[in-house]
């Protein structure tokens, strides 16, 4: 106190008194200890007011105007765009390192922020995993943006892979939440104050495709405020691949490579498939996109027979959803709308340059056809293998007959391959090809399918030879290694131009070429 600190420089302590300048009176010190007692505590109580104020100021400001600080508190935002610590945190596996896998140090609890929010967000997620993926990453930034409490999303169960599998069988719940938490507050289920009536007859609603963040604030916001709890259905593309503010962009990244961590049981059982792959040495994902469902959806029939076109085109038909019955194979083959036939696709491995002895591991589902359209695959690289080859029946016992998780296994592969190539451009060949973009650009063969046919055409014709079929087809693939590219924008047109997951450029480091002859 300060007059304790002046009376001790010409007095002397006296029994818990000292001598006053001013007067010569001795002091028990009562007096003058409660004086300065009362300014302390007057102090503190002003100090408390002040902060409270100040907190309720920000959270009123938050409350109705729902846009980006220019200090928002987001650690994607505030240091370089990724750091090898980002990597290392990048979806809940090791792929850092070329020789050693080493589990995850606790990261740090980050602070909560503060906010007073404007509403609960449930979500409930369609399609597969990557779409969902996707999805997921979308409606946090839009919870975020909004000033929202998000529930925990849900995954869909009732698309054509019938899935059970919930949010905690493929993604580590507690990381997620805690990753965002200085984010946006993500809560497990609505609080009791919410009655059965008020969640059996909860407002639900599809936002609008391909939204930027302006629909969200005059759209949705509004209506937040009168129902206090909404319920998005769909939530696939529901926000536009450009033209938003670059913090929401970060955002998007930073909930895709660091709060999405698959759960510890899936980690571990893929850092185990890509380290017996590492131990043969360089190795390539070939996510073979030639399933069942692809090719009843898509209408693609080339080198099925009779019956298997047959059965394909009932079982498009089967599925209300899928609005596209009659399709033209052939025209949508030349169109390059088709996935590559396992036969295509071993000539393409060929043509650039890929040894037979080259270890090629296979990503996908069931193969329509099984082994027999497999053969000249298989013939041409022997070293073809699957999950269900590398791994036990007990390894994979606990995820078999749940696709998704099956997927994610083929995920945490394909984005630690050497060289990662899919035969269709569908969701997981998309935002696989990002993620690996994120990670160093991580060379991603990105097959041009329409130049492919033709080449193929002409050459199984014998009006092109060998050598001139190859020369093309590595001519056609010189800048479509997976290089830095700026997103083609197509106004009006938003599913037609580049994907935001497949180039999330806003996020990515710089480009450090990699040597072609290491790789092919």
């Amino acid at each position: 106190m300060e007059s304790c600190s002046s009376g001790s420089s010409s007095g002397s302590m006296n029994g818990g008194g000292y001598n006053n300048k001013k007067g010569g009176k001795s002091s028990n010190g009562g007096g003058s200890y409660g004086f300065n007692f009362r300014v302390w505590i007057f102090r503190l109580s002003t100090s408390i007011l002040v902060w409270t104020g100040i907190i309720q100021l920000t959270s009123m400001v938050e409350l109705w105007h729902p846009h980006l600080p220019k200090g928002w508190p987001t650690a994607c935002i505030d240091r370089p765009l990724h750091t090898s610590d980002d990597i290392k945190n990048s979806t809940n596996f090791s792929i850092v390192s070329e020789h050693q896998f080493s589990p995850h140090s606790p990261p740090s609890l980050l602070p909560n922020r503060i906010y007073k929010s404007n509403g609960y967000l449930r979500v409930s997620c369609n399609g597969g995993l990557n779409q969902m993926r996707a999805a997921i990453c979308d409606m946090v930034t839009v919870a975020r943006y909004l000033n929202l409490t998000l529930l925990v999303p849900e995954l869909d169960k009732t698309s054509f892979w019938a899935d059970p599998s919930d949010f905690k069988d493929i993604f580590n719940v507690k990381h997620f939440v805690n990753s965002l938490r200085d984010e946006v507050r993500i809560v497990k289920s609505l609080p009791k104050k919410f009655n059965r009536k008020t969640r059996s007859t909860m407002y639900s609603m599809p936002p609008v495709s391909w939204s930027t963040e302006k629909y969200y604030t005059k759209q949705i916001l509004p209506l937040f405020r009168r129902h206090k709890v909404i319920h998005f259905n769909k939530t696939d593309a529901r926000l536009a691949n450009n033209g938003l503010p670059l913090e929401l962009q970060k955002l998007r990244c930073r909930v895709n490579y660091q709060a999405l961590r698959f759960t510890p049981q899936l980690e571990a059982l893929g850092n185990k498939l890509i380290s017996i792959l590492k131990k043969s040495g360089v190795f390539v994902v070939l996510h073979l996109r030639y399933e069942m469902d692809m090719l009843a959806f898509s209408g693609c029939t080339h080198g099925c027979s009779v019956k298997e076109t047959e059965e394909l085109t009932e079982m498009r038909y089967a599925y209300p959803w899928w609005k596209e019955k009659e399709i033209v194979s052939e025209k949508k083959r030349l169109e390059g709308l088709c996935p590559l036939t396992p036969e295509e696709i071993a000539l393409v491995l060929q043509a650039l340059g890929f040894a037979r002895s080259t270890r090629i591991y296979i990503a996908s589902g069931e193969i329509y056809g099984g082994e027999r359209r497999l053969a000249t695959l298989r013939a041409a690289y022997p070293n073809l293998v699957r999950k269900e080859m590398l791994l036990s029946q007990d390894d994979l016992r606990p995820f078999q007959n749940h696709s998704t998780q099956m997927a994610a296994l083929d995920y945490m592969v394909s984005a630690a391959s050497d060289v990662f190539i899919p035969s269709y451009d569908g969701n997981m060949a998309k935002v696989v090809e990002g993620h690996r973009r994120y990670l160093g650009f991580r060379r991603t063969i990105q097959l041009d399918r329409k130049e492919l046919v033709e080449l193929l055409d002409l050459h199984q014709n014998n009006t092109l030879s060998w050598d001139e079929f190859s020369d093309a087809v590595r001519h056609v693939h010189e800048h479509r290694m997976g290089q830095p590219t700026i997103r083609q924008v197509i106004p009006d047109r938003p599913k037609e131009e580049d994907y935001f997951y497949s180039n999330p450029q806003e996020c990515l480091g710089p480009w450090q070429p990699q040597s072609e002859a290491s790789i092919i």
